[in-house]
This record gives structure tokens, sequence and C-alpha cells, in this order.
């Protein structure tokens, strides 16, 4: 096939470009920075800031298929939200505008449970619940869904929760480096259950987007099968460093009033909600991810360990 993979660069986007490459199909990968980053087959093309009018019809010149990855993550209230509408929603509609234009195949947009739901929430989600967003990164995304569910071409939805793997920012990063303190960590009574989501699990998942026409037309929830407590990522996390989880179980509510009182309600709300995604309709349809939860987590922080001292490092090249 020829794909046209937006966001070529990112933290999925590399993952995805590289296997694509791998299984043969011819890749054009879109991204701001050009770099030489991918294997010589590869057709590498640069894009300007989404933020501002992107003329797509080049880019889809001879392309069959569009993974659509390119947006602005959530970035927190510091983000106005029309910066968001125009990176995700705008852009995405003049995509999705210019794909129908150009007869494309399949557009498979990765959009975010966060067009579904805020950070938790007290019921098991799929894709039957309706859309609830609560922050401008959520309605921006929902709002790019509904553009291309207007565009009148066939198209794949993916509403990815948290995912990790190696290279992985944001609060996984920050909680990786907690636990990597020596110390005992009072996360041990914490029995809230949060769903994560393998990188290379949602590469899977777009590779069946891209292969299975059952799914075209269709949204989907994704996230790993088995959910995990927070004290059970903790273990998985420390059991990546060879360490005991050493969990203190300190109850929730007393790590909940030192965030509140301090303003980071909603830090807690993270950490300490519940965030439960079912991804039945996906496995349904015939998704089967390759990677487990705790051997993913647990092999992320091996792949950011250095080496230890006196044992040489390898590189594949």
């Amino acid at each position: 096939m020829r794909i046209l993979v937006t966001g070529a660069s990112g933290f999925i986007g590399r993952a995805l470009v590289n296997d694509l490459a791998a299984q043969g199909h011819r890749v054009r990968a879109a991204m701001r920075q050009p770099a030489d980053i991918f294997p010589r087959s590869v057709e590498v093309v640069a894009v300007s800031d989404l933020a501002r009018p992107l003329e797509w019809r080049p880019l889809l010149s001879d392309i069959e298929m569009v993974v659509h990855l390119a947006g602005i993550a959530h970035a927190g209230p510091e983000i106005a939200e029309e910066v968001y509408d125009r990176i995700n929603r705008a852009a995405t509609a003049a995509l999705a505008a210019a794909a129908a234009r150009n007869r494309i195949q399949h557009l498979i947009f990765v959009s975010s449970i966060r067009a579904q739901t805020g950070p938790a929430t007290d019921r098991v989600l799929t894709e039957a619940d309706p859309p609830c967003p609560v922050d401008a990164y959520g309605r921006s995304k929902l709002a790019a869904e509904d553009a291309i569910h207007g565009a009148g071409l066939p198209f794949t939805i993916l509403r990815p929760t948290l995912i990790y793997g190696p290279g992985v920012k944001g609060n996984l990063a920050s909680l990786m480096r907690i636990t990597q303190s020596p110390w005992p960590l009072p996360f041990g009574a914490m029995r809230n259950r949060r769903s994560l989501l393998g990188r290379d699990n949602l590469v899977a998942a777009i590779h069946l987007a891209l292969t299975t026409p059952a799914t075209r037309n269709q949204t989907y929830v994704v996230a790993d099968p088995a959910p995990l407590t927070i004290a059970e990522i903790v273990a998985a996390l420390r059991a990546g460093q060879g360490r005991r989880p050493g969990l203190v179980p300190v109850p929730p509510l007393v790590l909940a009033g030192p965030l509140r009182a301090l303003g980071r309600a909603s830090l807690w709300e993270r950490l300490g909600g519940n965030s439960v995604v079912d991804p039945g309709k996906l496995l349904a349809a015939g998704w089967r991810p390759p990677t487990d939860t705790r051997a993913g987590l647990a092999a992320m922080v091996q792949a950011a360990s250095p080496p230890k001292s006196g044992t040489a490092s390898r590189s594949t090249l």
C-alpha cells in the first residue's frame, strides 16, 4: 500500500513508519523537521506548522491510505482553546476534505479517549457511551472526528487511552522517575484501576484498520485488555528496574488532601481516579495486542535505563 503518515517523527509516528516500511509498504512520512531517522525506502516530506493553513493535495498525490497522527497533545490549561481548535480540528478537517477530493481509499484518525471523557470516570467506557469531553483538548479531538464524519470518505477513528513505551513523556515519564527513588512509595493502598495502552499495541490496531474493510466507518476505543491498579503500575515499573515494589499502604485520602490543598486536584483525579476502557469491540474486529501491560511497562523502564557499569551497550542500526 501507499500510505501517508502525518506526525511521523512523534512518539507513535516513528514506531508506525518503521513498522510499515519493514512490512514493505511505500510510506510518505510527513513531519515538521525532516530528519534521517527512517529507512531509505521511506519518503520524508516537510510540512509547516498545522496552526497555519496547509495545502494537503501535494502530500496526497499517489497515496491510497492516510494515517493522521499530527496534532497538539494535551498540554494543559496554558494552551488557548483556539490553538487546539486550529491544530486538531481545522487542520484535520482540511485534510479530510482534501482526501475526499483525491479519492483516498481510507483515512485512519488517531484521536484520543479524551474526546469521550475526562481524566477519570466511574464506569467502564465503551464506544456506546456518549462523548463528553471536559477540556479544550478533548473538545478539539471530538470536533476533528465530527469533521471526518462529514467529509464523505471511508474512515476509522481510534481513541487510545494513555500510551506507554520507550521514550514516553508526560505523566508516565514523571511516574517512572518517581519509582526510581530508593525509598518506599505510599501507593500500596491505591486500588483504583487505570487502562493503559502499549505503543506496539496501538500500532497493531492501526495495522488492523489499514487491512480490515470491516473497520471502515467505525470508531474504536483502544486500551490494553487488562487495566491495572496504580499499585500494580508502580510495581511493574519497579520490576523493570529489578526491584521489589516497595509500596506502603497509605490511605488514598491522606494523599489526596495535600494535593487538593495545594490546588492540584486535577493531578489527584488523574492519579487517584478510575479510568477503565473496554476494547471489546476492537478485539471482536480481530485486534490482537502483542504486548502484555506489565511486561511492556517493565521493558519501557529497561529501555530508559543506562547500561550498568562495566556492561557494553549495544545499538541496532
